[in-house]
């Protein structure tokens, strides 16, 4: 799979969540029908699960693949995100099925390691001029969740 291409996965799904949450297509585990704020975020948390997967095959089995298409060298950090994205992943599964305490607990740790993955990426962008795919495409996958779980947890627990 090209860089650019792979490099378009993550906001792609992201996208596609509110996407599907704005016209009103029932997410795995909700039973609203319609928009809802819940609703939108089990698209999210879902195609999440799916991203984190797939982040976790990418960096362990394809570790030194993806390394290079970050604009990184391989030295053992890919099998580290790998584990906490296996994690991540499963736990998004988890909380689609089982509701909002689960959500704000998968949500911490996704908006944290996200977030602070994002400012990484933005550091390599500015101060090594890496201007990999996938260390610039990812950057609306590394704010815009973390934002978007902010202001749906606010909306859903308020």
């Amino acid at each position: 799979m090209s860089e650019k291409i792979s490099s378009l996965i993550l906001p792609g799904l992201f996208i596609l969540g509110w996407v599907l949450a704005l016209m009103g297509l029932q997410a795995p585990g909700v039973v609203d029908r319609g928009y809802s704020d819940t609703n939108t975020l089990h698209w999210l948390l879902y195609f999440a699960g799916w991203v984190f997967i797939f982040s976790s095959i990418m960096h362990s089995v394809f570790s030194k693949s993806m390394a290079k298409s970050i604009g990184w060298k391989t030295n053992g950090f890919q099998y580290e995100i790998a584990a906490v994205s296996l994690g991540l992943g499963l736990g998004c599964f988890y909380a689609v099925e089982k509701g909002q305490q689960a959500w704000v607990a998968i949500s911490l740790p996704i908006i944290t390691f996200l977030a602070i993955a994002g400012i990484n990426h933005l550091i390599e962008i500015f101060k090594r001029k890496n201007y990999a795919p996938n260390n610039t495409m990812i950057l609306l996958w590394d704010f815009g969740m973390p934002l978007s779980l902010i202001y749906l947890l606010y909306q859903i627990t308020r």
